[in-house]
């Protein structure tokens, strides 16, 4: 914009008298054709033809300035001013960000990263890193700051061009003044900001007990969770505590579990903040004021033999019930379930009722025998599934149905797998894992049956195998004893 100051123009009298002198000029010239062809035949048609030819001339000559006026002026290479570096690149971004959105590929497909870096608690450390990501034509979506002592980790998730290799990316940051810099692919849920996130978890956790440990997995990425108990299934002290406040130790943090023992938290491959701290701590505190809560709800089942059955969400409140049904199931029953002595079954049930391992659905007759219990467990990063149906009550289907229930509830926590560990002669534990037609894998090691179930498609499948730290198969094969298992050992 130029001022009316600026744009007056300084009035001098050469400037008048050389316009004065070239008006006279134009009235003689003018005069002189017009006496040399108004003495002609037709000199007066010829004086209309000009005037008309003249008036068409100014007009076109108006018309094609003011068109060209209104074009803006070329973008000057040479430009060093990172105000309008900004601009162009946030132009550029947007414009790559509209021919991503399609479904196509080509220059325009865009991904999505997940990007934590580190970088100097002082003015223009943000900007300096908005800079390089607008030149890169990335999008920054959402931003998130975690203040430290010596610095501020800044979390971005970006929508970058196809194109542009991670390597790349952390290099540019790195040389823009980024330090510890971490960077992961990102799919459409990371688009939730973080307080609708937490809102949310914070709602499922004050509606389940159960749901903590998945809260704080989901708060916090990628980690493993561990629910270390105070006292052991044979009632000896663990040794486990912790603090009230919690305790952070870079890449593990331990908070008190309302409950009793303490809650483990890893993430070994990148440092939690203090931030992240204290939200976790703020998850668990909520569920310590709100005390022990199992949502009850319950589903009447017809079996095929016309006999009523009840499945619900079961907790400790059912631990006497449970008992009751252990003294009425076999030996050979509680020894497929537990592997190993069948007087040790009633020490593991506190355990398993417990929301904070996981979540147990119970069936009851109509009389109100529980006859059924069924177990999807935290154990880790993995999930397991077991199931317990008393001898008369086998071969009618109950399992199945468990199973089955067990297995839409680890979907809906976000599961990526799930898998049972049995005996090679428990035919119907093998065929209730092969009617939920999902993929299985099988690992046998010294008459004991691992069956996994995979959750998910192939595509996201790969992506989560890719993203979680790989561990050797006998290894894996080796950790999946369960909870109740270990627990025993």
């Amino acid at each position: 914009m130029t001022s009316a100051k600026t744009a007056r123009r300084p009035h001098h009298w050469r400037r008048d008298l050389i316009e004065l002198a070239a008006l006279f000029t134009a009235v003689a010239v003018a005069d002189a054709i017009a006496n040399l062809i108004g003495h002609q035949p037709d000199g007066p048609y010829l004086l209309i033809v000009s005037a008309v030819a003249l008036v068409a001339t100014a007009t076109f000559h108006t018309w094609w300035a003011r068109r060209h006026s209104n074009a803006p002026p070329p973008a000057d290479p040479g430009a060093s001013d990172p105000a309008s570096a900004a601009a162009t690149g946030s132009a550029a971004t947007a414009t790559g960000a509209e021919a991503g959105s399609g479904s196509g590929s080509g220059p325009g497909e865009t991904v999505l990263w997940r990007l934590r870096t580190t970088v100097r608690d002082a003015p223009g450390s943000l900007a300096a890193l908005c800079l390089v990501l607008a030149r890169l034509r990335i999008d920054i979506l959402t931003l998130q700051t975690h203040p430290l002592a010596d610095g501020t980790v800044d979390e971005f998730l970006l929508r970058a061009p196809a194109q542009l290799p991670a390597q790349e990316l952390t290099r540019q940051i790195s040389d823009a003044g980024g330090t510890s810099t971490w960077i992961e692919r990102a799919d459409t849920h990371d688009l939730v900001d973080t307080p609708t996130r937490v809102l949310s978890l914070a709602t499922r956790t004050a509606l389940d007990a159960a749901e903590l440990p998945l809260a704080l997995r989901q708060l916090l990425g990628r980690c493993t969770i561990h629910s270390l108990p105070a006292v052991s299934i044979t009632g000896r002290p663990t040794g486990e505590s912790a603090p009230v406040e919690g305790v952070l130790e870079e890449t593990v943090m331990r908070l008190r579990d309302p409950s009793g023992g303490v809650i483990s938290v890893e993430r070994p491959y990148l440092p939690f903040t203090p931030t992240e701290f204290a939200r976790a701590r703020a998850l668990v505190e909520l569920d310590a004021r709100l005390g022990p809560r199992v949502p009850r709800s319950e589903d009447i089942l017809t079996l095929p033999e016309g006999n009523e059955i009840t499945v619900r969400r079961a907790d400790r409140s059912d631990l006497a019930a449970a008992r009751a049904m252990h003294d009425r199931c076999s030996p050979g029953t509680l020894g497929l379930r537990y592997h190993g002595p069948v007087g040790d079954a009633d020490r593991y049930l506190d355990h398993l009722l417990s929301p904070r391992f996981g979540r147990t659905l119970a069936v009851q007759t109509a009389s109100g025998k529980l006859v059924a219990l069924g177990h999807l467990l935290w154990d880790g990063d993995e999930t397991e599934v077991a199931l317990l149906v008393e001898d008369d009550w086998q071969r009618r289907g109950i399992g199945s149905e468990l199973l089955g229930r067990l297995v839409q509830l680890a979907e809906e926590a976000g599961c990526d797998s799930v898998y049972a560990v049995t005996q090679s002669r428990n035919t119907g534990m093998v065929a209730a894992m092969r009617a939920l037609e999902l993929p299985l894998d099988y690992q046998i090691e010294e008459g004991t049956l691992v069956i996994t179930a995979r959750l998910t498609s192939a595509t996201e499948l790969k992506r989560a195998t890719d993203e979680r730290t790989a561990q050797p198969t006998d290894a894996r094969s080796a950790q999946r004893s369960g909870p109740a298992e270990r627990a025993r050992r």
